[in-house]
């Protein structure tokens, strides 16, 4: 039996090569592989939640996995329908949720390995979203570095690209590079497993399994084909010349500015200088000058044109022709849109994207600014990010946590305040947030001090400190619980600097160890003993949503709660007598020997 790293390594490196896979199914039978998967999606929250069937990761085993392989083995194994839920868009509208069943995603995230270690050598550097050491700040940077120039943006909306994707398209997509019967067979029921709503049997006709593990890198692979049109056909048609042609108006001021200078004339000089900073130094109109650039995160895209209008427009409908007669998707007449890069902004990952002019600013002499790219905040992102901290218009008190401790109410505070200031440190007018810094920071001392029944300036006085930062000293509130002999716990609300951060915060460097490194609940899972009872067997891993859980009333927890709370694990290696009691609640034999 190969190591699941290594059936990982000779898949990356056949995609590398460009070589095709004829053996993937085989690898559904490496029990390896199940224990990576498992130790990787184990502590997701919807871990716990159940699908069309009462199944969730609790009861986890070895044995769970034979049977799962065993099924495998002689092509047995069979989908469940997801169940499926709505959540809220920001539109109002209403987005189609799946819950599949605990064994499904067990299967779904070995294929999403196998599959990501096989494409991911092959896709584009343009494409970003659900692939390892990429994201937002990846695109927003490679943006920001390399669009310089950019006269019009095309920001391409594709409806419902989840739910659209054709099964035929994908499959014959896959075929391409795996030939591997049995498996595309496995991927075909898994497209056609169908949904609950309402517990009504519906088929799903295309798309991907809506909240599968492996439906981001399914539609990466289908809409990789995008990517190598773009950068295949439509790039080198549209690119024309290495640079812009010099501009004649400002060649003849540029040659009177010598001769003035040569003559001595500086009066003269200087207003030749002036008039040479209100034009372009190359010509705007060259017709021998194009650039087409591109940029995809998951089902958003974004291109950059430097050239008339009318070629935008062209791209994209030849765009909009491509994903209809090749990809069976439909572009959005409402949200693809044609920006000018300068007077107008495109809106891109939660960002403002425009291109800087200001013939004033100057940096070493030059007009550096110009035709640079700058990342805004939105104004409508800081709005909507206040509103759940107002109330009538001003900052109020969140009922919801006033009544837990301090520690978890300036911990919830700060949290939320991070995600959402680094995100956008990026941004070059970061400082805009501000706003959300006084309206969040006026909320949490509004909670604590009806919390406490106190004054907010008492409240203030109380958590205030001082924390180093790169950016010198910063005032922020912090709650502390102290802990006799270890490290005091310490939550934290602001201290962040509100300055750009021009460099990504996904950092590329050299990889430690195993890409997938082992969990430590496998290696427990693997001695094959109980940790309640400390017998020799067949071992189940008991998990729980979170240890606040364990004792809601206050009461004397059971011993195996205790035992959980005190290592700080929300899970427990137990055999399968155990197991029943911890769930039943009535005691073995051998736990009241």
């Amino acid at each position: 039996m190969q190591n699941a790293e290594t059936v990982l390594g000779v898949l990356r490196e056949r995609g590398r090569r460009g070589l095709p896979c004829d053996e993937l199914y085989r690898q559904l039978f490496n029990p390896q592989l199940y224990l990576l998967a498992y130790g990787r999606i184990y502590s997701n929250q919807g871990a716990m939640t159940p699908g069309a069937t009462p199944e969730t990761v609790d009861g986890m085993s070895l044995g769970k996995v034979e049977r799962i392989i065993d099924a495998m083995r002689h092509e047995r194994y069979r989908f469940h329908p997801a169940r499926r839920i709505y959540i809220p868009k920001r539109n109002g509208k209403l987005r189609p949720l799946g819950l599949p069943t605990w064994s499904d995603k067990l299967v779904g995230e070995v294929i999403r390995l196998l599959l990501e270690a096989f494409y991911e050598p092959q896709f584009s550097d343009r494409s970003h979203g659900y692939r390892p050491g990429r994201g937002c700040h990846t695109a927003l940077r490679e943006i920001a570095h390399t669009w310089t120039g950019t006269a019009w943006f095309i920001e391409a909306d594709i409806s419902d690209c989840f739910g659209s994707l054709d099964h035929q398209v994908m499959l014959s997509t896959l075929a391409e590079k795996i030939h591997d019967n049995r498996f595309l067979r496995l991927l075909r029921n898994m497209f056609q497993a169908g949904y609950l709503e309402d517990w009504v049997y519906n088929v799903t006709l295309s798309g991907v399994p809506q909240g599968g593990v492996a439906s981001p890198i399914f539609s990466n692979i289908y809409l990789h084909r995008l990517d190598r049109f773009v950068e295949t056909v439509l790039i080198p048609q549209y690119n024309r010349g290495k640079r812009r042609a010099r501009n004649p108006a400002y060649l003849e001021l540029a040659a009177a500015l010598a001769r003035a200078r040569r003559r001595g004339d500086r009066s003269q000089a200087r207003q030749l200088r002036q008039r040479m900073r209100s034009i372009p130094s190359a010509d705007p109109h060259d017709l021998g000058y194009r650039r087409l650039r591109y940029c995809r995160y998951a089902d958003d895209t974004l291109l950059g044109f430097t050239g008339p209008k009318a070629e935008a427009e062209d791209i994209t409908q030849r765009l909009a022709q491509f994903l209809r007669e090749d990809l069976t998707l439909e572009l959005s007449q409402d949200k693809t849109l044609i920006t000018h890069a300068r007077t107008g902004a495109a809106r891109f990952l939660g960002y403002e994207i425009t291109v800087q002019h200001n013939d004033r600013q100057l940096t070493r002499g030059q007009r550096h600014v110009n035709g640079h790219i700058a990342l805004r905040v939105p104004p409508s992102v800081i709005k909507a990010k206040c509103a759940p901290y107002r109330e009538r218009g001003k900052p109020a008190r969140r009922t919801q946590i006033i009544n837990c401790d301090d520690y978890h109410i300036v911990a919830t505070y700060g949290a939320e305040y991070r995600g959402i200031v680094q995100y956008y440190l990026h941004a070059g007018d970061v400082y805009r947030l501000h706003r959300l810094r006084w309206v969040m920071q006026t909320s949490l001392l509004t909670t604590l001090a009806s919390k406490h029944r106190s004054t907010v300036t008492k409240i203030a006085a109380k958590h205030k400190a001082k924390i180093t930062t790169p950016l010198g000293l910063r005032t922020c509130y912090q709650a502390i619980i102290e802990r006799a002999g270890r490290t005091p716990l310490v939550a934290r609300f602001g201290g962040i600097p509100l300055t750009r951060h021009k460099s990504a915060i996904i950092a590329d460097r050299a990889p430690t160890g195993l890409p997938h490194p082992r969990k430590e609940l496998i290696t427990r899972l693997l001695k094959g003993r109980c940790e309640l009872c400390q017998q020799p067997g067949h071992m189940q891993v008991h998990h729980v949503r979170k240890l606040a859980d364990l004792n809601p009333n206050g009461t004397a927890p059971p011993r195996w709660a205790t035992l959980m709370t005190r290592r700080h694990r929300k899970t427990l290696v137990v055999c399968a007598d155990c197991h029943d009691h911890i769930h039943t609640g009535q005691p073995t034999a051998h736990l009241t020997a």
